[in-house]
């Protein structure tokens, strides 16, 4: 029992010490010209070819599907452009 009191208790501490799903990007997420500010969620992708501007604090995920669905096809990090052909939705934490 003692063996796993450890792993447990550790476990617990970072559950505490991280952030929550309260977190949201801070800055501006550009796809095909349309400005986010400050995104947070799932954005649709209303045509093609895609081009996916990322001035955030954090990465984005590029999806094939609608609604965040479908394999992720890129991440774009920080201060990137991606361009794609086959974009279905956008994802910002």
């Amino acid at each position: 029992m003692a063996m796993t009191l450890g792993p447990l208790a550790a476990a617990a501490a970072l559950a505490v010490t991280m952030p929550g799903s309260a977190y949201a990007a801070e800055g501006r997420l550009v796809i095909n010209g349309a400005a986010h500010e400050d995104p947070s969620g799932c954005y649709a992708v209303d045509s093609s070819p895609t081009s996916v501007g990322n001035h955030t604090d954090a990465i984005v995920e590029v999806h094939t599907g609608p609604d965040c669905s479908g394999p992720v096809e890129g991440l774009v990090h920080p201060g990137e452009t991606y361009q794609t052909e086959t974009a279905g939705s956008v994802f910002a934490p």
